[in-house]
């Protein structure tokens, strides 16, 4: 399996995955799904979209990486996730963190950030530890759930110069 960038044909597996976890409503911040020229549109907005295959072109997961904010704090990125769930369980996501941490370093960022890491989120929480993230605290009750109850998010950060 190997992390690469995106390309055109690539897009409805993308979008369907995306999708998926924004249907979710447990892990992204999104309400609204994409569909063809808007998922067009938002992967290619991105510093880097790129995508996990195996040898015969099947995408597992995803991930975009883009400024966190502007100005005097655009050296700081963030990205966000997505794998299939039925790819779940594979650490296709470390393959997608790692990839994407050296994007980040590549594109020239200081810092990558996340801004909203649902604190029962886990397995995303043990991944970006593992990978040498710190978290920066809690904010309580920061994500509202797909079921209208809210729950803590952790922000978290890694230096990468």
């Amino acid at each position: 399996m190997i992390v690469r960038e995106y390309e055109r044909e690539d897009l409805p597996e993308m979008i369907r995955i995306w999708n998926e976890i924004v249907e979710d409503g447990v892990a992204f911040p999104q309400e609204e799904t994409l569909d063809v020229e808007s998922g067009a549109e938002f992967f290619a907005s991105q510093s880097r979209s790129a995508v996990a295959v195996d040898d015969e072109g099947k995408i597992y997961g995803l991930y975009i990486l883009h400024p966190n904010n502007v100005g005097r704090c655009g050296h700081i990125c963030n990205a966000s996730y997505a794998v299939s769930s039925e790819s779940r369980g594979k650490h296709i996501g470390e393959r997608l963190v790692r990839d994407c941490i050296e994007a980040g370093r590549e594109l020239g960022f200081r810092v990558l950030q996340f801004n909203a890491v649902v604190e029962s989120n886990v397995h995303a929480r043990r991944l970006y530890e593992r990978a040498g993230f710190h978290q920066l605290g809690v904010i309580p009750g920061g994500f509202r759930m797909k079921d209208g109850h809210y729950e803590n998010i952790c922000p978290y950060y890694i230096e990468l110069l």
